[in-house]
């Protein structure tokens, strides 16, 4: 599984191919490099640098590509990698082998205390975010010097989970701070269970640019998401009080821009987790739920599952 991140290394930031690195567990400050990399086995990881990475995506044999973008309190081969398999064993079955996931890995604590840990990956995540920005760059710089062979025609789309779309925000955010402009790269971004304000899509708020850097934004939303009411509770201690994007979905969707749809979630989330947070993957049962079936045929139609012209909302339920 190819994989991106700026956690720190124990080999030190010195990009080198073809180089065995180990993340640095006991350092959770974000680093300022990226490394691309490939993960051959549990804690066996080999460091690719940019550009061949990018031609293992161009040469793979999948037709799209699905960067997952974790939530906070992750650790890589606790939690990350885990999921991050179970997500392509799941899109594998529902797409015939067309999407290979790639997770984008920053760093997050794994101290004692829960809002502890919460506030520290909350920064974590700003800081990250200036990281893969960088990230959006190279993509750009190797896409335009790809000479000689066939250029890459993949449909590129991200899953942030969690605090995940805070790193996300950030990350185009600084984007188009620096050039001018969102980067139009994604086919569709699908923002579960989003821990940043429910304001943040609309024009002028920080999370404007995410809007415009793909075809089709997907909020897929539960107001009973007990591990967003914690985040509220922890956003107070910093005097911040507004409802989180993953409980509500838009405060205001008519302030939206029209590629903006929200899928209410609320009579599947439990189901899936009894936290009703991470339900974008299976029923408990090694089955797809219903949230990754809606996910998946959107990855293959291109456009939002079961939305009609105009239509910006829609409940999943089973049955």
């Amino acid at each position: 599984m190819l994989f991106v991140t700026n956690r720190r290394l124990e080999e030190g930031p010195r990009s080198r191919p073809g180089r065995r690195v180990r993340f640095d567990l006991a350092d959770s400050e974000p680093s300022p490099s990226l490394f691309f990399c490939e993960r051959r086995d549990v804690e066996d990881y080999l460091e690719l640098t940019a550009t061949p990475f990018f031609n293992r995506l161009r040469r793979g044999p999948r037709a799209q590509v699905l960067f997952y973008l974790h939530g906070f309190n992750s650790q890589p081969e606790k939690d990350i990698f885990p999921t991050a398999g179970r997500l392509q064993r799941l899109l594998d079955e529902l797409t015939g082998g067309a999407v290979e996931v790639v997770p984008l890995i920053w760093p997050c604590d794994d101290d004692f205390g829960l809002i502890k840990d919460y506030w520290d990956d909350q920064d974590a995540a700003e800081m990250s975010g200036f990281a893969f920005a960088r990230a959006i760059g190279k993509f750009f710089d190797w896409r335009d010097s790809v000479t000689g062979g066939a250029p890459c025609l993949k449909h590129v789309n991200l899953l942030a989970h969690s605090m995940g779309n805070r790193v996300l925000r950030f990350a185009l955010a600084k984007w188009t701070r620096d050039r001018g402009a969102s980067p139009v790269l994604f086919r569709s971004l699908f923002l579960v269970a989003a821990d940043i304000a429910n304001e943040s899509l609309e024009p002028g708020e920080p999370a404007h640019p995410v809007t415009r850097a793909a075809r089709n934004v997907l909020v897929y939303h539960a107001e009973d998401d007990f591990a967003l009411r914690t985040s509220k509770i922890a956003n107070l201690r910093r005097k911040v009080v507004t409802r989180r994007l993953g409980h509500t979905g838009p405060e205001n969707p008519e302030r939206t821009p029209r590629n903006v749809v929200a899928v209410d979630c609320d009579a599947v989330n439990n189901r899936y987790d009894p936290l009703g947070h991470t339900y974008f993957l299976d029923d408990g049962e090694g089955r797809p739920g219903l949230v990754l079936w809606h996910i998946a045929r959107t990855l293959t139609t291109g456009r939002p599952a079961g939305f009609l012209p105009g239509q910006r909302s829609l409940r999943l339920e089973e049955g």
